[in-house]
């Protein structure tokens, strides 16, 4: 999430396509001027270990501009539990 600009999606989605990690589902909004993107990735084919994924994904969002965090389901799925 951050501040609306060309290129986010294309960015993020080649990060993935370069590592061999297939985007399943993926939903984004623009609100108020701010992006907000969620994607389902599968990291089985994955060229690099999750650690190392999560650490570039953080260092391509401050690239950015954007905040961008990766975590497991389970762990997304108990923390947006009613």
């Amino acid at each position: 999430m951050g501040n609306d600009k060309v290129g986010i999606i294309a960015n993020v989605s080649a990060f993935f396509a370069e590592r061999s990690i297939n985007i399943e589902d993926i939903s984004q909004t623009v609100l108020s001027g701010n992006f907000v993107m969620m994607m389902m990735v599968d990291l089985a084919d994955s060229t690099k270990p999750l650690a190392t994924v999560k650490d570039e994904l953080t260092e391509l969002g401050e690239s950015m501009g954007v905040a961008i965090s990766l975590m497991h389901e389970r762990v997304f799925s108990a923390m947006h539990r009613i």
